[in-house]
């Protein structure tokens, strides 16, 4: 089923969530090359893959529901990324502060730097 054909509605929900999802990735590379250092950067891809191929694969979602399938593909693909993201974040996280990598990340007032 072609997308002109579906009912404006699911067309709208769709470009929404593609839209969305694009915004969040975009947001996400902003932020890779803006964050000054690796525990700063270490933020956003994260939320770019939770949130940017996320709202894809809603769209996607939506798309299938509304054509009338069940979208099973995109909900297990979307599970697995919504585990595996923070999970993998906070192994590089752990394996960075072993690393002791300096930080630039301000501290609150009084408390000395390590």
């Amino acid at each position: 089923m072609a997308l002109d054909s579906l009912h404006w509605a699911w067309q709208a929900l769709i470009a929404a969530l593609l839209v969305l999802g694009g915004v969040f990735t975009l947001v996400g590379a902003v932020g890779m090359l803006r964050f000054p250092d690796f525990f700063m950067r270490l933020h956003a891809p994260t939320k770019a893959t939770t949130l940017g191929v996320g709202g894809a694969l809603l769209a996607s979602m939506a798309y299938r529901w509304a054509s009338g399938g069940l979208g099973l593909q995109e909900l297990l693909i979307t599970l697995f990324l919504f585990v595996t993201a923070p999970v993998s974040a906070n192994l590089l996280a752990k394996a960075a502060l072993h690393l002791r990598l300096p930080s630039r990340a301000s501290l609150p007032p009084g408390h000395p730097r390590p």
